[in-house]
């Protein structure tokens, strides 16, 4: 039997990020959170503009939390996994638009 090191669990390939990026990704996250709750609470825009600040700060939530917390950008195969995500996100964007524009769009229920 061969033994194994306990306090080495993790193989040669992986990286983990380190608490000062944890902290910033934890702290970008609360701050993505509270505009929009303030923007939307207060009334501060109108129904159009707050729309728009809710997708943004949530767009860049996604990205945050990517970045930060799941290491996008690190390791050996950071860019294969940045080209299957932007082929996610293509074959999503159209799916939606899509359905979107055959429900718009469509004779036969008129």
């Amino acid at each position: 039997m061969a033994q194994t090191n306990s306090s080495s669990q993790h193989t040669h390939g992986e990286s983990h990020g380190s608490l000062k990026s944890y902290v910033i990704g934890f702290l970008l996250s609360i701050i993505l959170t509270i505009i929009p709750l303030v923007v939307v609470l207060n009334d501060m825009m109108g129904r159009t503009a707050s729309l728009v600040v809710m997708l943004g700060a949530a767009i860049l939530q996604f990205v945050v939390q990517l970045v930060f917390f799941m290491h996008l950008k690190e390791g050996e195969n950071a860019r294969w996994n940045m080209m299957a995500l932007l082929l996610g996100i293509i074959i999503l964007l159209l799916v939606v638009v899509g359905s979107i524009w055959i429900m718009t769009y469509n004779a036969v229920a008129h």
